[in-house]
């Protein structure tokens, strides 16, 4: 089926009974697509690719000022325009007609105070009852709910209800103020390059759309155009119209194009409907809602474009994909800009390369090269894990990395993930890179007889996995194919599921507080692929709600439709100091595989001598080199004195002082601390600058004075009147406060 990553991007556009479970978008490309779904026996393939290569649609860096030699719009428009209006008007003035003989009986309207205003059914809209309460209210909001329903603010209400409106701030208002920013974006793509629109869905940092385009690239010359085309849809104010079409209908509506066919014949079932939506000249199919027209737009920027796939298969058409983001206000695009400029500085990658942490090859794509330093920050994590370990009564183990095809079976992996796994044939045989470790834990529980007093079992391991990833999907340390997972599975007793849990948010707050992270909390519910019985699935996830309801109560959210296959989990996503989101953490309640691998333990009940175990699954930093990534650019690279690769560098002023500062980085290198000594030919105001660019911590001088008092002279990286009137302290000292400092943990580089 289609990876749950795409489908809930394209969820804006399908008819609103295909159920699609929701996710945060990260991914772009992906390889399954979905059975389709129609009443032929034999369905519509999705289109494929020609035979010819397709072009490479990377974004192209233009010129400053540099613009497309294209003509702003096509003349005369291709015939689909009208072609499509036509169908539309008609439809329209039947639905007016239809509007129009509903009966006006009076409802009751109730706000979320609890307030209730008056209104006449298929007369009386949001926005009406919006501009009873304000004419300020009625400017702002983008969206409206009708009993729980996202709905637009001029269409009518059809009876009594509960009703809610909401503003850009609000993160269902966003998405749709972005979502109607892609059919912006659509409209303009097709008046300029007269394409055909495939998918136009918002996500987590504004929207894009993805077209075919004939004989022609996408590049960054292109976006002027685009976006002063898009800049006269908002001026006109186009109002977003919706309709509800019949299937017959919608086939001929889109005849010309052949992506939205096989969408509306694979996804709308024979004799139902679905509805499509008008702005200005496009017409399209989608289940909205939109904002009331363009006009609230007041300021959208192309961002970038890429290449993609119809549906994320390589094997059908190549696409082009162009992304971009929008505000009800232009001053919020000023700050948007100001945030990727400061966003650039912090990129992981840019600062990997700048302090020779790590760097990807060719040779290995999605797999990650440590150098020296970056290890250092790695195995300093590991290290800091394992001491939670030991104090929370966590046991390490080791498991392979490589498993026979039997074993996925089992477990149900081979089913339902077989895609995003890396498979082998070794003498006929299959085999696979474990992507995930609770099979090979599995496999140690069940090794032997266990007993309910070794209960809880909290079994961790630091596993290397691998995940099939699409090439398309592959950035920097955040998508890669190997990665290292501080992996654990609780094995425990039904009864000591609470307590366990309460103990793993224990563990998660510990951490994330360590690195100064807050984070957020999501209960993720039965997908559509789901293993097992709705019964267990439901006591799995009550269990989790009252979790979190007692230790964060009306602090976290649901996201239905998204857990494992094998069970509903707790999805942690931390927030970083530019007030990014990045999940990291999982907690998943699994009843599955116990079932599936038949695992037991003799319980103190002597006539029911044998039950399963509950199994949780949980990650804290998730991918290690995800975390890295994400605490890198948090830092901005200047890490915290424990964390640091580069802790302290010695630098002597002269020639006849380079033996004692050699004496100095000896002995603290001798405690653990990662410290270096210049002992160059620069001068020494540039090897201060030197070691205040690579971000060492603490910046130690010594010359005649501290040579013949066997001290050390002090720059604080982070304390600028350091740099002017440095610190003088005995090397016995600072020796002592440097250890103190590395053993706090502490996030303030301060002695």
């Amino acid at each position: 089926m289609l990876g749950r990553r795409f489908l809930s991007r394209i969820q804006p556009l399908l008819p609103s009974h295909c159920h699609v479970p929701t996710y945060r978008p990260r991914l772009l490309i992906i390889r399954a697509m979905t059975t389709p779904v129609a009443s032929s026996s034999d369905p519509p393939k999705p289109p494929a690719q020609d035979a010819k290569k397709p072009k490479d649609t990377k974004e192209k860096k233009a010129k400053p000022g540099a613009t497309s030699s294209y003509p702003l719009e096509l003349q005369p428009r291709p015939a689909f325009f009208d072609h499509r209006i036509q169908i539309f008007d008609k439809l329209k003035a039947e639905h007016d007609e239809f509007v129009k003989a509903q009966p006006r009986d009076e409802i009751v309207i109730t706000m979320p105070d609890g307030s209730e205003r008056k209104g006449k059914s298929w007369e009386t809209s949001p926005m009406d009852v919006a501009k009873e309460v304000s004419k300020s209210l009625s400017e702002r909001i983008v969206i409206a709910k009708v009993n729980g329903e996202l709905w637009d603010l001029e269409r009518p209400l059809e009876s009594s209800c509960k009703l809610e409106l909401l503003d850009f701030e609000h993160p269902e208002g966003k998405k749709v103020f972005w979502h109607s920013s892609a059919h912006v974006l659509g409209e303009a793509a097709e008046r300029h390059y007269g394409c055909h629109l495939c998918l136009g869905p918002p996500t987590d940092e504004g929207f894009f759309y993805e077209m075919a385009i004939e004989d022609r690239p996408v590049s960054a010359m292109d976006y002027p155009a685009l976006e002063k085309v898009s800049e006269s849809a908002v001026k006109d104010k186009q109002k977003f119209e919706r309709l509800v079409v019949k299937k017959e209908t919608l086939l001929e509506m889109f005849g010309y194009n052949k992506y939205k066919k096989y969408l509306i014949e694979t996804k709308v079932p024979d004799g139902t409907s679905t509805t499509v939506y008008r702005c200005g000249p496009m017409v399209d199919l989608c289940v909205g809602p939109h904002i009331p027209h363009t006009g609230k737009i007041k300021a959208m920027m192309i961002t970038k474009n890429s290449s993609s796939y119809f549906l994320g298969d390589a094997t059908n058409d190549s696409l082009q994909r162009i992304y971009g983001i929008s505000f009800p206000d232009k001053k919020q695009l000023t700050e948007y800009k100001a945030f990727l400029a400061e966003a650039a500085k912090r990129d992981h990658r840019r600062i990997g390369k700048d302090q020779e942490l790590f760097f990807f090859h060719e040779m290995s794509p999605g797999s990650c090269f440590f150098l020296p330093h970056g290890t250092r920050i790695y195995n300093t994590l590991i290290e800091f894990m394992r001491s939670e370990y030991f104090k929370r009564g966590y046991q390490e183990v080791i498991s392979p990395n490589m498993f026979h095809s039997k074993l996925w079976e089992t477990s149900g992996h081979w089913q339902n993930y077989k895609d995003d796994m890396f498979t082998l044939n070794i003498e006929k045989e299959n085999w696979a890179l474990k992507p995930m470790n609770c099979p090979g834990h599995c496999l140690i529980f069940g090794s032997r007889d266990r007993s309910y007093r070794e209960l809880p079992i909290r079994m961790a391991e630091f596993g290397i996995i691998h995940r099939n990833e699409a090439s398309g999907a592959l950035t920097g340390l955040t998508r890669v194919r190997r990665f290292n997972q501080d992996d654990t599975h609780v094995f425990c007793m039904p009864s000591q599921v609470e307590e366990e849990i309460s103990a793993l948010f224990d563990f998660m707050q510990q951490v994330y507080g360590t690195f100064g992270l807050d984070f957020q909390l999501e209960l993720s519910t039965r997908p559509d692929n789901f293993l097992g019985e709705i019964k267990t699935w439901d006591h799995a996830e009550d269990q989790l709600k009252k979790a979190l309801e007692k230790q964060y109560p009306g602090k976290w959210e649901i996201n239905p439709g998204d857990g494992a296959f094998y069970g509903p989990k707790i999805d942690i996503s931390v927030r970083d100091s530019l007030r990014r989101s990045f999940q990291c953490a999982t907690i998943q309640l699994d009843f599955q595989l116990p079932e599936r691998f038949d695992l037991k333990f003799r319980g103190e009940d002597v006539n029911n001598p044998e039950s399963r175990p509950v199994m949780i699954h949980r990650a804290i930093l998730g991918s290690l080199e995800r975390f890295i990534a994400i605490i890198t650019e948090h830092f901005a690279g200047k890490w915290p004195f424990w964390l640091s690769p580069r802790q302290v560098l010695v630098i002597p002023v002269a020639v006849p002082y380079k033996d004692y500062a050699s004496k100095v980085c000896e002995r603290l290198q001798s405690l653990g601390l990662f410290a270096d000594m210049d002992n160059g030919a620069d001068t020494l105001p540039k090897k201060v600058r030197n070691g205040e660019i690579a971000q060492y911590n603490f910046i130690l001088v010594v010359g005649e004075e501290e040579m013949t008092s066997e001290s050390v002279n002090i720059r604080n990286r982070d304390d600028v009147g350091s740099k002017v009137r440095a610190e003088m302290m005995p090397l016995d000292e600072i020796a002592t406060k440097l250890l103190a400092l590395k053993s706090s943990r502490s996030l303030h580089n301060k002695l």
